[in-house]
């Protein structure tokens, strides 16, 4: 296998932290609208502190996570790491708010 470059692990991590920065803003943007957040650490976050506060220590240390994936980038599992990280948070946490949002938004598109 060949070794990946520190550039391109670069892009991974920030790739990643975009996808945090975006799934709290959908996070937040979908609690306003009245829906729940799925995760039950966030929920009870926002129940003790308030959304925004919540959000941001959650995703602040998910992002302090993704440096630390950083910092260990010459183990053979960084890769492999960010690859589903990015993909966990693609289709269980992006695209679920994208819908849900979008139902929100344009709800005579989605009536059955």
């Amino acid at each position: 296998m060949q070794k990946v470059g520190d550039r391109t692990l670069a892009a991974l991590v920030v790739f990643n932290i975009l996808l945090q920065v975006l799934d709290g803003v959908a996070t937040y943007l979908g609690v306003q609208v009245g829906y729940h957040e799925g995760n039950p650490l966030i929920t009870a976050g926002i129940a003790h502190l308030g959304t925004v506060p919540a959000l941001v220590i959650f995703k602040t240390e998910a992002c302090l996570c993704l440096l630390g994936v950083w910092h260990l980038r010459a183990s053979r599992l960084a890769v492999p790491a960010l690859l589903v990280s990015a993909a966990a948070y693609l289709s269980a946490a992006i695209a679920p708010w994208t819908l849900a949002l979008a139902q929100a938004q344009f709800p005579a598109y989605f009536a059955s």
